[in-house]
């Protein structure tokens, strides 16, 4: 077995594990009061805006830190996101788009933002058929999560289509992507390549392995 072979199993063992010790699909980051309290919380003194874009905006926050001295945080702004994990005859629904940021083409399953006030699970079935063109009776929740935490707000929430029908593709005007199918031995060879490459497409792949092995995408 190649090194890289051995890395994705394991990967695909810790996730499963940890889907097993928590109900992912119920996470809800958005109000709960018990997380955001913390001995470690930093306090918001001021905001200053930096710049508002289509999709995310940008501000600089100067916190109050736990031993009392000021710091600045560079936090974007983002409206939230979706994924949908959808398999069809045995095989993923991707796409391959150029990503501007990473100067090249990534493999992914199709995803997308969230307009304002629009519902999650009713966005999901959105993207699915306009990225794919496939449509399907319904998704399940399979996680949500924080893409980086670490200067950004954005949640991502990860679901499963289920009933899914073939239909005709509605990307939007300035995308431009190829569809394809794989099979999960491919999934896992692309991530070993780095043709799939982003967070929310790896988690559904090995999502997808624990489908294989368990029967269900969560406990």
């Amino acid at each position: 077995m190649r090194l890289t072979d051995k890395l994705c199993e394991n990967a695909g063992d810790i996730f499963r594990d940890s889907i097993v010790q928590a109900d992912l699909s119920a996470l809800s980051f958005e109000g709960d009061k018990n997380m955001a309290n913390s001995k470690y919380e930093e306090k918001t003194v001021k905001t200053d805006p930096i710049f508002k874009g289509k999709v995310i905006s940008l501000q600089v926050d100067h916190v109050r830190l736990p031993n009392g001295e000021i710091a600045t945080r560079e936090i974007v702004k983002h409206p939230g996101a979706v994924a949908v994990l959808a398999v069809h005859e045995g095989k993923m629904l991707v796409v391959e788009q150029y990503r501007k940021p990473m100067e090249r083409s990534l493999v992914e399953i199709p995803a997308g933002k969230l307009e304002p006030g629009e519902d999650p699970a009713e966005a999901a079935i959105r993207e699915l058929e306009e990225e794919t063109g496939f449509r399907c009776e319904s998704v399940r929740p399979v996680a949500s999560f924080f893409t980086s935490p670490g200067f950004a707000d954005e949640i991502l929430h990860l679901y499963v289509a289920e009933g899914l029908t073939e239909g005709v593709a509605k990307p939007d005007e300035d995308e431009f992507l190829d569809f394809s199918a794989i099979d999960l031995a491919t999934a896992k060879r692309y991530i070993a390549e780095g043709r799939i490459r982003d967070a929310k497409t790896i988690a559904a792949v090995y999502a997808w392995q624990m489908h294989a092995l368990t029967g269900s995408y969560g406990p």
